[in-house]
């Protein structure tokens, strides 16, 4: 089976500074699939430059088969991919109800999908109109995340969304990207080993902006050697 998004010998730099050097990845269509790796080992940069937020100097990107390469963002986001940053892009004065009507293209709501959106995470509906800068910062991410999929998706890409969350947050977000994940394809950056072992299916590893190890998380998350060798951790740890 072809995969959903192909990344193919990517280069990206940012100002003079080189970050992707010779990026290869292929995500499988459905499930979870995790990109893993220490701080400012590229991870944040695959995302951007697949989004386009950041252009690949070299090396190409294919979404279905089709090279996105050079699109913009907005023509990347139109063919069905979503973006969930680290820093969640929701807009603070504007209540719940407010920032999920922008992330619609008409201003209006599936009634059904809003339906299983509220049923996924219950604060979206009981903060339906309190403002968005009242959150906690798990009800930030649930409502960060809850604009990506307002809209029929079929890839979300999604930039270490348990930083700074309480384990107890982290467990519900567990169940609720499983629920996701059941009809759109989520590409995942974490830092949080536990998190991603729960929810991956494959996993790859950048360090220094190159593809170091690919494989299934089980592998990985079933040898010690694999984790201390790229990851400079123990699953015992966490």
């Amino acid at each position: 089976m072809a995969p959903i998004l192909r990344l193919d010998d990517v280069h990206t730099n940012i100002a003079q500074y080189q970050i992707l050097h010779g990026v290869s990845l292929d995500v499988p269509e459905g499930g979870v699939h995790v990109i893993l790796g220490r701080n400012g080992a590229g991870k944040t940069t695959t995302l951007r430059t697949i989004m386009g937020l950041w252009k690949a100097r070299e090396g190409s990107i294919q979404f279905r088969g089709q090279d996105i390469t050079r699109l913009s963002t907005p023509d990347i986001a139109r063919l069905g991919i979503a973006f969930v940053p680290e820093n969640m892009g929701i807009f603070g004065g504007l209540t719940v109800e407010e920032n999920m009507r922008l992330a619609t293209h008409d201003g209006s709501f599936d009634a059904a999908r809003l339906a299983r959106i509220h049923a996924i995470f219950p604060a979206i509906a009981q903060f339906w109109q309190k403002p968005a800068h009242a959150l906690s910062g798990g009800q930030k991410q649930m409502l960060a995340v809850s604009r990506a999929i307002i809209e029929k998706r079929d890839l979300i890409l999604i930039d270490e969304p348990t930083k700074g969350l309480a384990p107890a947050i982290i467990r519900n977000m567990i169940a609720a990207f499983r629920e996701i994940a059941a009809e759109t394809t989520i590409l995942l950056v974490e830092q949080n080993f536990h998190f991603a072992k729960a929810l991956g299916q494959t996993v790859a590893v950048i360090d220094d902006g190159r593809i170091v190890h690919r494989g299934t998380m089980a592998e990985l998350a079933g040898d010690a050697d694999l984790q201390s060798r790229f990851l400079s951790l123990s699953l015992e740890a966490h």
